[in-house]
């Protein structure tokens, strides 16, 4: 039983690693057609220090988690790469909250707290997932004897 709870559990990440990376996929686009999107959605607090430059580092930082993500999605049992992914997600909920905190770029607006929402749900659903990846290797070795 716990191992079926086990393999759902990680399906469900998996198909919200791909939906996630779906979206950034997106926003990626978006931050390379038009960096207006970025002072008007993200860094409504100081939208004069948005440029094209900055947007397209932001899509091309945007994109990386992305594909990071998808890759975790297609290969969950990576180890190394689980982690990496997982640590996407913690560096986002540090950019944003503290450009929201610190730097002041950032307002409370629904175009900073989606982002904050989706790090911090994702990491928490990671890290749960973690543990049931580790929790993984016991349950096949009974499984085996």
């Amino acid at each position: 039983m716990a191992e079926h709870t086990m393999g759902r559990f990680l399906n469900v990440l998996r198909s919200w690693l791909v939906m996630v990376s779906i979206i950034a996929m997106g926003n990626t686009l978006q931050s390379f057609r038009d960096h207006s999107f970025l002072y008007e959605k993200l860094y409504t607090g100081k939208p004069d220090l948005v440029n094209g430059l900055q947007a397209r580092t932001f899509g091309i930082w945007t994109l990386l988690s992305s594909v990071i993500r998808c890759l975790c999605a297609i290969d969950i049992h990576n180890r190394t790469l689980y982690h990496i992914t997982l640590w996407t997600f913690l560096l986002a909920l540090g950019h944003f909250l503290s450009e929201l905190f610190v730097f002041g770029t950032a307002a409370p607006t629904i175009g900073v707290l989606a982002p904050l929402m989706v790090a911090s749900s994702s990491l928490l659903g990671m890290l749960v997932g973690l543990w049931y990846l580790d929790a993984e290797p016991v349950s096949r070795q009974k499984k085996r004897n």
